[in-house]
């Protein structure tokens, strides 16, 4: 069996994100041979009285995902750009269409999008209200106007004059620009409970998951690949919470890897922003890991 593509993310939270990290780790990962980098979307973390942190989520500033990959691309000719989970409607069907057909364009078509509706049952996605009070979009958004959200997108990458009517979207006939380089832009998404993957099914053009449960993992793609779904399937890796050393987080991606490939996922992200490292670290970890699998590095 081929073994699923391997992504990495990107340095996006702090206290290691910034400039020079991001240019570190995403050169790294392209000369190393691996497919893609990637960020995520945290609008805020909590600090009421009431937070209850169970996730525990890095209770630190998160840099925008969208303007952390288009750093990356700039500096990179070859690996895709991802977006791990994009929390889409905090942001109007028409701004979001045109930020990412403009990164796509910028990268030369590099652009994967996983979205997601800004919530679910636990981590990730993790459904924080302060967030949706923060973005003054209503929670009762999710569900149906999530779908809609993702139509409105797609007609703003159509052919002009874009317009759409729905209950919760519109768009008056309009020049709506620029286009994807493909004319579209692969959407990936995110869902955790069997109604919202078989949806994923059957609107999206694959699947993205995180590997909380290796179990529950295995019954999501599953539902997924049952309900008629045939796109690509990534699922995010967290090998550790903890430092480690080259030699052991190796061992502990090469587990993951495994896990990923029994599943059928055909990608599998490391989320290394999550434990945290130091970005020269990550590409001593990156560089162990490249050896062991025998990528073709450039």
């Amino acid at each position: 069996m081929t073994l699923p593509r391997i992504g990495v993310s990107l340095p996006y939270i702090d206290p290691y994100a910034g400039p020079d990290a991001v240019v570190t780790v995403a050169r790294a990962t392209e000369r190393l041979g691996f497919h893609a980098v990637s960020a995520s979307d945290r609008l805020l973390i909590p600090a009421g009285p009431h937070w209850n942190n169970d996730a525990g989520l890095p209770e630190s500033h998160a840099w925008d995902s969208l303007e952390v990959l288009a750093w990356a691309a700039a500096h990179t000719g070859r690996i895709r750009v991802t977006t791990d989970i994009l929390n889409s409607i905090f942001q109007p069907p028409i701004v979001l269409a045109r930020r990412l057909a403009t990164l796509d364009r910028l990268s030369g078509g590099r652009l994967d999008v996983g979205i997601g509706q800004g919530g679910g049952t636990r981590m990730p996605p993790f459904y924080i209200p302060e967030e949706f009070t923060a973005a003054g979009v209503p929670a009762s958004r999710r569900g149906a106007g999530f779908v809609e959200h993702i139509a409105a997108m797609r007609a703003c990458w159509g052919p002009d004059p874009v317009e759409f009517h729905g209950e919760r979207y519109r768009i008056p006939p309009s020049m709506v620009g620029p286009k994807p380089s493909g004319g579209t832009i692969p959407l990936f998404l995110g869902a955790i409970t069997r109604h919202t993957i078989e949806r994923a099914a059957r609107i999206g053009d694959g699947f993205i998951t995180t590997a909380v449960d290796w179990d529950d993992t295995r019954a999501h793609v599953g539902w997924y690949r049952a309900a008629g779904g045939t796109g690509t399937v990534v699922v995010n890796v967290i090998p550790a919470r903890r430092r480690l050393s080259p030699r052991a987080f190796t061992d502990a991606v090469l587990h993951e890897l495994d896990h990923a490939l029994e599943v059928g996922a055909d990608e599998m992200h490391i989320a290394l922003n999550l434990v945290p490292v130091h970005p020269e670290q990550q590409v001593e970890l990156l560089e162990a890991l490249a050896g062991r699998l025998d990528l073709p590095m450039l």
